[in-house]
């Protein structure tokens, strides 16, 4: 008898603290989304860990730089805890936001964090070359990171460049060296992502270099 109260005892006290750590779960992420970096603070400070996702499998850091939360962010990555490189559930980094969103300042201090270049699959260069701000692009290749990437099903950044970035993001990925004649695996090259966004002037001109 007396067993079963100790173990009664123990298992109430676990689905406490769980209800618990689930309600500041809740209150953490209300404070990423409205850029509440006090409140964020506040949890941290009290042992919550930044690197929890939430129910849709994003990590706060991520959260931050996609709805564009600068000050959570800033008390995020002074946190000692934080890993700089912690993917959501679709392997993405805050590094990887940061670039499709153009956010130059924030990439560079995620970079001098350690924030990885080199991935398997889809890379920060891709997300760069998808988005509006060529220097991104330019920043990321300064810094090393590798210009003919293969996301998982092939594609470079070029390709992305071509469809959804901005066409000096193109014009910067070829002049330093990008090859315009790789495929990915439904055998596209860069001019046909081109011909698919509608771009039949770029496409032209990438299919003349990939002649």
């Amino acid at each position: 008898m007396r067993n079963y109260i100790k173990n009664l005892f123990y298992l109430v006290l676990i689905l406490v603290l769980s209800s618990a750590r689930a309600d500041e779960a809740v209150s953490f992420f209300r404070a990423v989304n409205v850029d509440n970096a006090s409140g964020v603070s506040a949890l941290l400070a009290r042992g919550f860990d930044p690197n929890t996702a939430d129910e849709r499998g994003q990590v706060a850091l991520y959260l931050a730089m996609r709805e564009d939360a600068p000050k959570v962010a800033a008390a995020l990555i002074a946190h000692p805890a934080t890993r700089i490189d912690a993917t959501n559930a679709a392997g993405e980094t805050p590094l990887m936001m940061a670039a499709l969103r153009g956010r130059l300042d924030w990439m560079q201090r995620f970079i001098e964090r350690g924030a990885q270049l080199r991935r398997d699959g889809w890379t920060p260069l891709h997300y760069a070359a998808s988005g509006p701000e060529p220097r991104a692009v330019t920043l990321l290749l300064d810094r090393g990171a590798p210009i003919d990437a293969r996301s998982p099903n092939g594609s470079t950044p070029l390709m992305m460049a071509a469809r959804y970035g901005d066409e000096a993001a193109t014009s910067a990925l070829l002049a330093r060296g990008a090859d315009p004649t790789l495929r990915n695996e439904r055998g596209l090259n860069a001019a046909d992502f081109a011909r698919l966004g509608g771009r039949d002037a770029l496409a032209a001109r990438l299919e003349a270099l990939a002649r």
